[in-house]
């Protein structure tokens, strides 16, 4: 049962660093004013990612043109990465 655990929180893990680098992809592309993002691939990007962001978007909203938003949805992310890795290894034992 301990190796079934491991595996599921394994797989949890690769799919957070999947997401993760999708985000950042998504955001790095919105410093280029001319993709259209209704056009894909950059429509799949955004259905994939948007819902995501709205969550974060709605607790700190954009001061001055900046938005704040995906600095935090990263950083649980990747908080929340880290400890499905190290229940990953702390089960695999």
């Amino acid at each position: 049962m301990n190796s079934s655990v491991a595996l599921v929180a394994q797989s949890l893990g690769y799919f957070l660093q999947i997401y993760t680098v999708l985000l950042i992809v998504r955001i790095l592309l919105t410093w280029f004013p001319n993709i259209d993002f209704y056009s894909q691939p950059f429509a799949t990007l955004g259905q994939l990612t948007d819902p995501y962001l709205n969550l974060f978007r709605r607790i700190i909203p954009p001061l001055g043109g900046l938005d704040l938003s995906p600095m935090l949805a990263i950083f649980l992310l990747q908080f929340v990465g880290q400890a499905v890795s190290s229940l990953a290894t702390t089960t695999a034992f």
